[in-house]
């Protein structure tokens, strides 16, 4: 249903077109009497609008956009058709309110779409308003649109020799309103600034697609603008001028259904530069025969001018096409990025040279990208895979220039990719290192806990039991040596232990890191000086974790709650343990004060080594809330 009435605007406008062609015929008008009736210009513009609004209604009948430029299109055509319907009426006699009635339509219908033509700006490109802060904006513009329609229709007089209009207000009433209809013109102008600005924020904050339908509209907005601006600001809009309003619906239609059709970036870079350059001629001419006479003027113009136009086509060319013009900047901008991993690389190349996508393929399986991939792409082999570019819209291969840039960072790129292999396999081997140590850790532990421990407690056992045997009678020194013995093999029982429980936990073998962690937070109770310590967990559900991120974070914990005890003057610590971004991320925060900066010992070291073997990363010291020790460790560590 909606795909039948937006045909029937479009068919209705063109049938208003002939009524009017044929109208203008049936009158005796020439070309040039239909001209200055504003039958052509209402022809042309009505036209323009409705058929333009047809074809986004039938695409996108979502968008308000086609249906606003499709009505106003027929009422423009419609005034078109009434100017000569009135003059045919008046001829054959008809009756005068008939006569009227076509002046009354040929004068209110057509600035319904000029006064939506700025409200069309707020809608683009895909027929919804930026954001809901822009609504006010809006409703004030559709408030006061009508103040253009009632400036034009109420305005007194009409064709010479047939009687007015209905619906119009006599000359002295309406000039009497004289400075209301001042601010309908600088209202109208208004509009059109604001609808430009939303038009230039949508181009900042949006994709590339958004940016190459809004250069279409830019560029015909602008032609529009500097057309019609300055003549409302005077004294009325010649007829010629008037012949760029269809530039807009064109450029609508084709930003939201075509908009890659060509580069529109080519025009517009090379229409700037022409137009900037054009500008400063004239000035530099007009400023030169003040002083000089007007043939050296024009020498001097002439000279200056090559030099002059190749300066503003490479400032353009930045515009639209960033550095490709420049290699060695280029080069430079993405050496600097080299350190910071490959997609910030190709996201850097991305950005220099203005493209919609860049990425790099290795044995055919993608290694990383930056951008989005909408539209062909070409490829540029590379010694260690293929560098995958996304074409501009309207580009069917890759230009000369952009290739001269990417073949000079050939070189880069391929030792980035051969570097993030490295750092791959480099991972790689620190996992089964890690790996390595934890199996041989949990191995000893076992051997000390079932071998080395039991045999110390029999030790312990004998010792107890030959002093209790040894009597008072016993030979000097005996029961000393004996008690000496028993001490001796307690302690060497609670080193033991203590290394066993440095070796791992069992908790953490059966129960997972966060029972693990809760236990040994159970255990924490009191500081080294003996004061009471409240130590919180909040682990929330885990993944299941390898054992190298498992063990690895656990000792972290035990080490940050070991350094609280011996170190710290709080009272309290929080433990939190979560996954994010695809890492396992922990927090030891107590409440003691720190008196400036950490220095690192053997602990704080040994937590960066584990969470460096890992690809983590870890910061400990003084905090907001007291001391803090932090690190994450990647999940793919698994």
């Amino acid at each position: 249903m909606r795909k039948v009435i937006a045909a029937s605007c479009g068919v209705g406008a063109l049938l208003l077109a002939v009524g009017a062609a044929l109208g203008t015929a049936a009158v005796g008008w020439s070309f040039g009497d239909a001209v200055e009736a504003f039958v052509v210009s209402n022809v042309v513009i009505g036209v323009g609008f409705a058929l333009c609004g047809t074809l986004i209604a039938w695409h996108r009948p979502s968008s308000s956009l086609g249906w606003m430029y499709a009505g106003g299109g027929a009422c423009q055509a419609l005034s078109a058709f009434a100017a000569p319907l009135s003059q045919l009426l008046a001829d054959r006699a008809a009756p005068e309110w008939s006569v009227r009635l076509a002046e009354t339509a040929f004068q209110w219908a057509w600035p319904i779409n000029i006064a939506l033509i700025p409200l069309s700006l707020l809608l683009l490109p895909d027929g919804r308003l930026p954001s809901p802060r822009w609504r006010p904006v809006m409703l004030l513009l559709a408030g006061t649109a009508p103040l253009f329609v009632l400036e034009v229709g109420l305005g007194p007089g009409g064709p010479a020799g047939l009687p007015g209009p209905f619906l119009t207000l006599p000359p002295s009433t309406y000039d009497a309103l004289g400075w209301l209809w001042a601010v309908s013109e600088a209202r109208w102008v208004l509009s059109v600034v604001v609808g430009l600005v939303c038009l230039a924020l949508r181009y900042r904050r949006g994709d590339d697609v958004v940016r190459r339908q809004l250069l279409w509209l830019v560029a015909a907005a602008a032609v529009i603008l500097v057309a019609v601006t300055p003549w409302a600001l005077v004294s009325g809009t010649p007829l010629v001028v008037l012949f760029t309003l269809p530039l807009l619906p064109a450029a609508v239609a084709t930003g939201v259904l075509r908009h890659q059709l060509l580069d529109i970036r080519v025009v517009l870079a090379r229409g700037l530069a022409y137009a900037l350059l054009s500008a400063l001629v004239l000035a530099g001419y007009a400023a030169l025969v003040v002083v000089l006479s007007g043939v050296t003027s024009a020498l001097l113009v002439a000279l200056l001018a090559l030099p002059l136009r190749s300066r503003l086509q490479q400032a353009v060319d930045r515009l639209l096409y960033g550095e490709r013009g420049n290699p060695v900047k280029v080069a430079s901008l993405v050496g600097r990025s080299l350190g910071s991993g490959l997609p910030e690389t190709l996201e850097e190349v991305r950005r220099a040279l203005r493209l919609p996508y860049v990425g790099l393929v290795v044995d055919a399986v993608p290694l990383a990208s930056a951008g989005k991939l909408t539209g062909p792409a070409a490829e540029l082999p590379l010694a260690d895979g293929t560098l995958l570019v996304g074409l501009r819209a309207g580009e069917r291969r890759l230009a000369p220039a952009d290739e001269r840039v990417l073949a000079l960072l050939s070189g880069p790129l391929s030792t980035a990719v051969r570097a993030t292999g490295l750092l791959a396999e480099l991972q790689v081997s620190r996992e089964r290192l890690v790996m390595a140590q934890a199996d041989e850790r949990r191995r000893l532990r076992r051997e000390l806990h079932d071998g080395l421990g039991p045999l110390l407690t029999g030790v312990a056992l004998s010792a107890d039991t030959a002093w209790n045997l040894a009597g008072d009678d016993s030979p000097t020194g005996l029961r000393e040596k004996l008690t000496g013995l028993r001490a001796d093999t307690r302690t060497a029982i609670t080193e033991v232990r203590r290394i066993v429980d440095g070796l791992g936990s069992p908790a953490l073998d059966e129960l997972g890191l966060g029972e693990a962690v809760r236990i040994r937070a159970a255990q924490t109770t009191r500081r080294a000086d003996g004061a009471p310590l409240r130590v919180t967990v909040d682990a929330g559900e885990l993944p299941e974790l390898s054992p190298a991120v498992s063990q690895a974070a656990y000792r972290i914990l035990t080490e940050a709650l070991t350094n609280v005890v011996r170190h710290s003057s709080g009272s309290s610590v929080q433990v939190r343990l979560g996954v994010g971004q695809g890492a396992l991320r922990c927090e030891v925060v107590d409440d003691g004060v720190s008196r400036g900066p950490w220095r690192p010992g053997v602990g704080i070291a040994g937590m960066r080594e584990r969470v460096a073997e890992l690809g983590g990363a870890c910061e400990a010291g003084p905090g907001p809330r007291g001391g803090t020790v932090r690190f994450c460790v990647p999940l793919e560590s698994a």
